[in-house]
């Protein structure tokens, strides 16, 4: 399948490629405009209790005239003016007759004449320097509201040069967070591809081979955004998904292109610049490579499936769609390119950068050293190996969850400065305040009623509930909390309410609110519940995925118990440095005090696919060295020498792109995530692959491929003998099997097909030269024909 597609991209190569460059310029023209229908709403799932109550209040009450949509703080920061003289009051005054009526439905001022004496106090700072609006946008929901917000975000600002505007808000917050979004991709972009440019040039010593993994990077993020503005119009798309699923893409689509264009320079050395041939043979190994690689990845992302909030789905789905984009691109128009260059792929190779084949480097013999001390002396190297993960894991203890909100916005940003200003320049009754809502269904005596409020109002934490809007159907009670959404004093408080008495006459009571402490309870003990779920299921599909592709059942258990240690140690690291403030320094971040849930939940899917994907490399070699020779010591040392460049090197480039997201984020959440996923990769790389997998194996001896045999091996893949590729196929002595032999013994297949291919010994290497792959028999069938009798 895989030759068959190799050879349908050389024969079809320039069709492809016009295919592909309209498709560049579409992506670039259309695909742009998705940062503009992206939303942070779907946090609490559709059946919590706080998101049936705002849907409940919103859809029996309407948003009317009153409700506090957006905060407008309007001062002199040099204290010259003041609310009493009339220049202060003109100028905010102008700014607010401009608001047209089809966006803003009411707004209150300092200066509005309905105000009482106390609500007037409460407009306007101590100093006097400082006075807020408050604006009640039109829209149905928090989509509309927020297009509303575009429409008035620069007409809401004063004119005058002496007063300066912050504005704030759950539209705002989303709109920044959109603004910031956007900014970090393109940051992270700018970041990150130079330094790839440069670490490809040096893995491949040549120009043209260095540019292909970045250009499909490249094409990767145009096609990220148009697959996801697709999306939009199905479901709702994370403005976090887009950031995030896209710089995966690249980080995919750049691994995918070291492996194929790595594969396809050998092969065309091998068949004597045939490109035909070369393409066939590198789709048909390197190209499986790909497909199991994305597999893997994909698997993880549907865990994220299994979760209730419908910003699950946003990430699962736009997860999927991009992996799967990447992975079209890299068998599809990646074999076209390289159809198209043949053995241009080699040019512009400065000539001190050239390598010749076979050439034993300082890295394999690191690699070399590091196996065999690992394989001698496995128990030590083991032991340390799990206490560094498990030191690493203990921050974990202190986890304490959290919600996404303004505070993961930058200090500086508006949205996180008028907080602050209410909070240090406000009277009493505005510091650190926040309000949240109580849905009572029925027709409910007033005495009743104000027993229940009177109850609410006892609950430590809760103060002054009072009715907002009522009827003889539903009742609208706001009640007051002070301190953060996701205090965990206050998620206790929303507990304590719901455990109260239902008046007498009242169907239904429902606790909730937008973006408040009922939403981060909801959000917070709907992502625990999950979790196990997902887990599982990412465990045992990937568990199934290994036996399958190993026919063995100690070695699936193990890579899948060492991928969920790994990433206990890479959260244990993500908590201790942001929630901790360890990263603090480094990142120039403001630590809020809690993890965001939901950034783990992402971490965790992702990283899984990752860290066994790389694992998957490196056990496919020891057991293609098994199935050999069937010594399992040497299997594990030729392994780890075998694959250890490659798969740093691909570890590295990924590293670039994620540190480079993390680096460059200017919002908390996408920063968490993608220094979480560095570190995931990180920790694989230098403790899980080069010490805890090589000595586990050693110490489990024939037991990993337990219950197969070196002399009669499962079938994991490979050439098939209908397939035109051979791929070098080695007996139980390591010597080539004869065509006659391959005949007589069917069961007998090559290596895995997801294994890179081993570089080919230069003449007179010696020791190391019977480790490597024969040279292969050129295409043609897998059989000699038999001569005429």
């Amino acid at each position: 399948m895989f030759s068959r597609l190799g050879r349908f991209a050389y024969v079809r190569r320039r069709m492809l490629l016009i295919a592909t460059a309209l498709f560049v310029v579409l992506a670039a023209a259309w695909g742009s405009g998705v940062f503009g229908v992206m939303t942070t709403d779907g946090l609490a799932p559709p059946d919590a209790e706080s998101t049936r109550a705002t849907e409940l209040l919103e859809d029996h009450f309407g948003h009317q005239p009153g409700d506090r949509d957006v905060v407008a703080v309007y001062t002199d920061p040099t204290g010259e003016l003041t609310v009493d003289d009339p220049a202060f009051g003109q100028a905010v005054t102008a700014a607010l007759d401009r608001l047209p009526a089809s966006e803003v439905l009411s707004w209150t001022s300092y200066w509005s004449p309905e105000l009482t004496e106390q609500e007037r106090a409460e407009h306007v700072s101590l100093d006097r320097s400082s006075t807020i609006a408050t604006l009640t946008l039109s829209g149905a929901g928090t989509v509309e509201r927020l297009e509303s917000y575009r429409g008035v975000e620069g007409l809401a600002r004063a004119d005058d040069g002496r007063l300066e505007t912050y504005l704030a808000g759950g539209p705002t917050s989303v709109y920044h967070l959109q603004q910031e979004a956007q900014r970090s991709l393109a940051a992270a972009q700018l970041v990150s591809l130079p330094i790839l440019l440069v670490l490809l040039l040096i893995t491949f010593r040549g120009l043209v081979a260095a540019a292909i993994p970045v250009a499909m990077g490249i094409l990767a993020i145009l096609g990220s955004l148009v697959l996801l503005r697709c999306l939009t119009y199905v479901t709702d798309i994370s403005i976090f998904a887009l950031e995030i699923t896209t710089l995966l893409g690249l980080g995919l689509a750049i691994d995918y292109g070291l492996f194929v264009v790595t594969r396809f320079r050998d092969e065309l050395d091998h068949r004597d610049g045939d490109v035909g041939a070369a393409l066939a043979a590198t789709m048909n190994t390197a190209g499986r490579t790909v497909a199991f690689s994305g597999l893997v990845v994909i698997i993880g992302l549907c865990g994220l499936l299994f979760f209730p909030q419908p910003i699950s789905r946003s990430f699962g789905w736009a997860g999927i769609t991009v992996v799967g984009f990447t992975i079209l691109a890299a068998l599809v128009v990646m074999p076209a390119t390289l159809a198209a260059l043949g053995p241009r792929i080699n040019a512009l190779s400065p000539r001190r950068l050239r390598r010749r084949p076979g050439t034993v480097t300082r890295e394999d013999r690191a690699w070399a050293a590091l196996a065999r001390s690992v394989t001698r002396r496995p128990v030590p190297w083991l032991t340390g190996g799990l206490l560094a993960l498990l030191v690493a894991a203990v921050p974990l203890l202190s986890l304490e969850p959290g919600l996404t909100n303004h505070r993961y916005l930058p200090e500086d940003n508006e949205a996180q400065v008028v907080p602050r200003m209410l909070d240090e320049e406000f009277a009493a009754g505005h510091a650190g305040e926040g309000r949240f809502d109580i849905a009572v269904s029925g027709p409910v005596p007033p005495q009743d009623l104000a027993v229940y409020l009177r109850a609410v109002d006892g609950v430590d934490g809760a103060f002054d509930p009072v009715v907002h809007r009522a009827d003889d159907e539903l009742t609208w009670v706001a009640v007051g909390y002070r301190g953060e959404v996701d205090d965990p004093h206050n998620l206790e408080m929303v507990r304590e309410i719901r455990a109260l008495d239902t008046p007498a006459g009242a169907h239904e009571v429902l606790v909730g609110g937008d973006g408040s402490p009922p939403t981060s309870l909801d959000n917070n003990e709907a992502t625990t519940a999950a979790l196990p779920w997902a887990l599982t299921f990412v465990g045992l599909a990937t568990l199934l995925l290994l036996v399958v592709c190993f026919r063995s059942v100690l070695v699936p258990v193990k890579a899948v118990l060492v991928a969920f240690l790994s990433l206990g140690a890479s959260l244990g690291l993500v908590v201790w440095g942001f929630q901790e403030g360890g990263f603090q320094g480094l990142l120039e971040f403001h630590p809020v005090g809690t993890t965001d849930v939901w950034a783990l939940a992402v971490i965790i899917t992702i990283a899984f696919g990752l860290v066994t994907d790389y694992e998957m490399f490196l056990v496919s070699r020891v057991h293609e060295e098994y199935r050999a020779t069937g010594d399992n010591q040497r299997a594990v040392v030729v392994g780890l020498r075998s694959t250890g460049s490659v798969i740093t090197r691909a570890g590295l480039l990924m590293v670039v792109v994620l540190a480079a997201m993390g680096a460059s984020a200017t919002s908390l959440f996408v920063m968490t995530i993608g220094i979480g996923l560095t570190l995931s990769v990180v920790v694989d790389a230098t403790v899980v692959r080069s010490i805890i997998v090589p000595s586990a194996m050693q110490l489990l001896g024939r037991a990993n491929w337990w219950p197969s045999r070196p002399g009669h091996p499962p079938r994991s893949g490979g050439t098939s003998d209908r397939d035109p590729v051979d791929a070098p196929i080695l007996s139980t002595r390591g010597r080539p099997v004869t065509p006659r032999e391959e005949g007589r013994r069917s069961r007998f297949r090559a290596a895995p097909p997801w294994l890179p291919a081993p570089r080919r010994p230069a003449p007179g290497d010696g020791a190391a030269a019977h480790l490597q792959a024969p040279p292969r028999r050129p295409p043609g069938r897998t059989r000699r024909a038999r001569p005429a009798r």
